[in-house]
């Protein structure tokens, strides 16, 4: 398996962490969360001759979704969301391009994911979590095998996604976190959508008070 992180620049002076996971045999690949430099993001599936197959989503927002239909028309792939945000992907009330100042076209989702679906990668394999509460449509990606989570804006080091925002719920990302996130293997890594990894042993006891957790 490979796993690149870039570091892309949705809207000025802000960057989402966009995932390139690759399986280095047969080269089939999955991008997560592009949500800008489109060129950027290309250049490096260039290099890692990818066959990119899925574009996966963990939500809608603008942040997380600007440079979908640049990657799509440069490299295919079919673009996944969960059921919910496919919903919400194209309202702007919803996606929050104008609030972020995200120039968003229309995007085509080409299947919508719901929980528990299980997603292959050449011969990784990963299974959808909703977990609703930073957008109602919220999903993470959990390889067993790989041990590794990919949360979105659910789950950040120290703390969790906003939830002041439309369609969120503190209620609902608390449960989405408490319920089906820490209950994965302590040794899990977890890779945000902004910010630094971490594991799911780390942030056990923030949720143990319901407070961030300060370094």
């Amino acid at each position: 398996m490979i796993l690149k992180v870039l570091e892309v620049e949705s809207t000025n002076g802000h960057y989402t962490n966009c995932y390139i996971l690759q399986d280095e045999n047969t080269k089939e690949t999955m991008v997560i969360d592009p949500g800008g430099e489109a060129n950027k993001i290309i250049e490096l599936l260039d290099i890692l001759q990818a066959k990119v197959k899925y574009i996966y989503l963990t939500h809608c927002h603008g942040d997380h979704i600007g440079a979908v239909n640049q990657l799509k028309q440069a490299k295919g792939g079919k673009v996944l969301i969960h059921s919910e945000d496919a919903e919400n992907i194209n309202n702007p009330d919803i996606n929050l391009g104008p609030y972020m100042n995200i120039q968003l076209d229309p995007i085509e989702v080409d299947s919508r994911v719901y929980d528990g679906d299980l997603l292959h990668v050449g011969n990784i394999e990963l299974k959808v979590i909703h977990t609703p509460g930073h957008t109602i449509g919220g999903s993470s990606l959990y390889s067993e095998k790989e041990k590794m989570l990919f949360s979105g804006d659910t789950l950040f080091k120290g703390t969790w996604g906003r939830t002041d925002l439309p369609t969120s719920s503190f209620k609902d990302v608390i449960n989405s976190i408490s319920n089906k996130l820490m209950i994965l293997p302590d040794s899990t890594i977890v890779y945000s959508g902004h910010g630094e990894v971490t594991t799911i042993r780390e942030e056990e006891p923030i949720y143990y008070n319901l407070q961030p957790r300060e370094e």
